[in-house]
């Protein structure tokens, strides 16, 4: 993590950075956030990250006190601030007022927003899989939100990195793939890509959602649905995405182990990736320069 983060609009020390101790967000986990690739000092999918926060924020029940332009000028401040070429950023809402049996007021603000930089992740040559024991339920209200309150995840992630893997695939109540510890999970099979509907559990990533945009602009077919275990040892290839992650092969799953072969789905999957983000690179510099002539 970087020098500086922003707390509610102000670009301040993580080391001196202070949070009320009575809040939702503290008592209760009541607060959001999205994870936001960097590239080139630039917010990517910046919209798209808003205005899923906006709509995750909504089901969690914390309430917005800060407005879209406001909160991507503070964002890029704080890139420019961190000195980010190339990283990640987090932007957390979190609750204040305290409702319930512990109600507590607090000053009126509704809402806090923090933002974090970091670097990038740095990619490594191999990505082991295992399962994880926990399951997720698909009958609670948060289902596929990105709440603060993620430590289910956090030890699912630390049980799969005890037994030395890079993450782990976690099932439903069904025992159906809703996907890994932080990442969505795509396999293909017979040259179409598979990954898990919205409906097991899966998180609506942004990364996820572009994907599979690509891949019909690919032609490759894609198919959401609802698969087991079964279905993901059969798989030719396998692969994850996230903001954090883009594209990523998977090389181990368990026993199986797979070989990103040169004109693999998942190669031109992430090839693809990369040019979207090359062309959203493009397009912004050919604004700022439009504006300074």
């Amino acid at each position: 993590m970087h020098a500086h983060v922003i707390l509610n609009n102000r670009l301040v020390k993580a080391a001196d950075a202070r949070l009320s101790a009575v809040t939702a967000a503290a008592m209760y986990g009541r607060g959001v956030y999205t994870t936001v690739a960097v590239h080139k000092g630039r917010p990517f999918l910046w919209d798209a990250h808003w205005s899923r926060l906006l709509a995750h924020a909504e089901r969690a029940g914390v309430e917005c006190d800060f407005g879209d332009n406001e909160t991507a000028l503070a964002l890029a401040r704080l890139v420019e601030a961190n000195g980010v070429e190339r990283g990640r950023a987090r932007v957390h809402l979190l609750a204040r007022a305290v409702r319930g049996r512990w109600k507590f007021g607090g000053d009126g603000r509704l809402s806090d927003l923090l933002m974090l930089t970091a670097d990038a992740f740095a990619h490594a040559d191999t990505l082991a899989l295992t399962v994880s024991p926990y399951r997720l339920n698909t009958l609670s209200p948060l289902t596929g939100v990105k709440c603060v309150s993620r430590l289910e995840h956090v030890l699912a992630w630390e049980e799969a990195r005890s037994r030395d893997f890079d993450e782990a695939v976690v099932l439903n109540e069904r025992g159906e793939i809703a996907g890994c510890t932080s990442a969505n999970l795509f396999f293909v099979k017979h040259g179409t890509v598979h990954t898990p509907a919205l409906q097991t559990g899966a998180t609506a990533g942004t990364t996820r959602a572009r994907l599979i945009e690509l891949a019909e602009e690919l032609a490759v077919p894609v198919v959401e649905g609802a698969y087991n275990l079964h279905d993901l040892g059969e798989a030719d290839e396998i692969f994850l995405t996230s903001s954090a992650l883009g594209v990523e092969p998977v090389t181990a799953f368990d026993f199986h182990r797979y070989t990103v072969a040169a004109g693999s789905v998942v190669l031109r999957l992430r090839e693809a990736f990369r040019q979207l983000i090359l062309s959203a690179e493009a397009a912004e510099e050919r604004e700022e320069q439009r504006v300074k002539d």
